[in-house]
């Protein structure tokens, strides 16, 4: 089974940039111990923006793509050099492992990076995993670690995520500005969530407690408990991955998990226009699991291609009913809206029957 592992920008980094030498020193050394027990262990890190700011003697994080991405291209090796160095002083060798989400937003993509995975963690070698800040665009990118992490987490099966942040867990409010703040050990539905007060990402990362909210959710929709808890106290991360009573602890769903493929689908694949569908189609989708046909389609916005992710949104309403990939271009949504499938066969036959098939659609 896989551990994996993701530390944020807080915990890797002080306000200054300057690495956090005793907090990483502790977790590698956690890491090579958990990895000499036999436990498979993947990393996923922040802080190579924050590291290439410090090396760069920057004041504050810049706001411009591509001063981001120079500071990343400028921390990343470093970063990379940090947890190397002290992961080999426990006798784990490590490698560097650069993700963006167009790779894993394919689904050949996404299994081979699922598979080289594996491969490292076969021959006992730790992956430590960032996103490739240097290339990623806006409409490219994870948007912080943690929803990588939990990716990650998904598509190696693993039996636990731990999110190391700098605060003790979730609690009911924030505990920099609310001295009456209680935390919450543990937590089985995560819409609870929404009524508790979530604090600020720090002035280094992009993240922030509610995207570690979100993180857990598509961790536990997988299949994967979480443990959200402080990674600058010593052996936290021992005490998370044996099971202890540490930080919050989100149960993993056991009856309606996505599969890994629906997963990819719900969070990863970026959708290029939407289909637009009559109330009729939408409750077969949302209650029977239906595929959606021709006949239930009002229309199209955007362009697309057969093959591409798109929202499926109910007429007359602004949230998208479910996402999925489409059997028809644009164009051809366009002619065939609203057409019964024996009429599509005799006008127009060359197009599938299923607009969306129900294997290749999520709800949201």
């Amino acid at each position: 089974m896989t551990l994996v592992v993701k530390l944020g920008s807080s915990v890797v980094a002080a306000d200054d940039g300057s690495l956090r030498d005793d907090v990483l020193d502790s977790v590698c050394a956690q890491v090579s111990a958990l990895e000499r027990s036999g436990e498979r262990v993947v990393l996923v890190t922040s802080g190579a923006i924050a590291r290439g700011m410090r090396l760069l003697d920057l004041g504050e994080r810049p706001r411009g793509m591509d001063a981001l991405q120079a500071c990343s291209a400028v921390g990343q090796g470093d970063l990379f050099r940090a947890y190397e160095s002290r992961l080999a002083t426990g006798g784990t060798r490590a490698a560097q492992v650069l993700l963006t989400l167009s790779d894993v937003s394919e689904r050949s993509h996404y299994l081979n990076v699922r598979n080289t995975l594996d491969r490292l963690l076969d021959w006992k070698i730790v992956p430590v995993i960032n996103e490739n800040d240097t290339t990623a665009t806006d409409e490219v990118t994870f948007g912080d670690n943690d929803f990588l992490a939990a990716l990650v987490a998904a598509l190696l099966k693993a039996r636990l995520l731990v999110l190391l942040t700098n605060t003790d867990g979730v609690f009911t409010g924030d505990p920099r500005s609310d001295p009456a703040a209680q935390l919450v050990p543990s937590i089985e539905d995560t819409q609870v969530l929404e009524t508790i007060q979530i604090g600020e990402s720090s002035a280094l990362g992009r993240g922030g407690m509610q995207s570690k909210i979100t993180s857990a959710r598509i961790a536990s929709e997988s299949g994967v408990p979480v443990v959200i808890c402080n990674g600058t106290r010593a052996e936290e991360l021992a005490a998370a991955a044996a099971g202890g009573e540490i930080g919050t602890r989100f149960m993993a769903r056991v009856d309606g998990r996505l599969s890994p493929y629906k997963l990819w689908l719900k969070y990863a694949k970026q959708p290029t226009g939407s289909v637009v569908v009559d109330a009729g189609a939408a409750v077969r989708l949302r209650d029977s699991g239906s595929s959606l046909l021709a006949v239930g389609v009002t229309g199209a916005e955007g362009g697309f291609q057969p093959g591409d992710a798109v929202w499926v949104v109910e007429k007359g309403l602004d949230r998208p009913l479910g996402k999925g990939i489409s059997e028809y271009s644009s164009s051809d949504v366009a002619r065939t809206a609203g057409h019964r499938s024996a009429y599509l066969r005799e006008h127009f036959p060359a197009v599938p029957e299923e607009v969306i098939h129900r294997d290749r659609f999520v709800l949201l």
